[in-house]
């Protein structure tokens, strides 16, 4: 996650992604964590994700949850050779105070675009 600076211009290393919707929770800006949605809202505004290549063994651990994104709000397509939907983009580690399966018991996921 972006933390200061200016996103006008680009970064030096990676890009920022911002437009996305978080499904099934929320953004907590406060707390700069994954949290429980607010009563009857489905969807929520995503944070402006910096995504930086880095060497795997040099990656930082912190508790997160292994989001999906996908496509649409569908999140079904044709299954690629990958074994993944084509609705499927990537995983991304957001930043939570709860155990990954927490989340995944409730299907938070994050969305490129909302059905119309």
């Amino acid at each position: 996650m972006p933390k200061g600076g200016n996103y006008e211009t680009k970064p030096d290393d990676g890009c920022y992604i911002e437009g996305m919707f978080v499904e099934g929770a929320r953004w907590d800006n406060e707390r700069m964590l994954l949290a429980e949605s607010l009563p009857k809202k489905l969807y929520s505004e995503a944070p402006m994700l910096w995504l930086q290549p880095v060497e795997s063994h040099k990656k930082k651990q912190f508790p997160s949850y292994l989001s999906p994104i996908y496509r649409t709000s569908e999140r079904r397509g044709v299954l690629a050779t990958t074994g993944h939907s084509s609705n499927f983009v990537m995983n991304v580690e957001l930043p939570s105070d709860k155990p990954n399966d927490y989340w995944v018991r409730r299907g938070v996921a994050m969305l490129l675009s909302l059905s119309d």
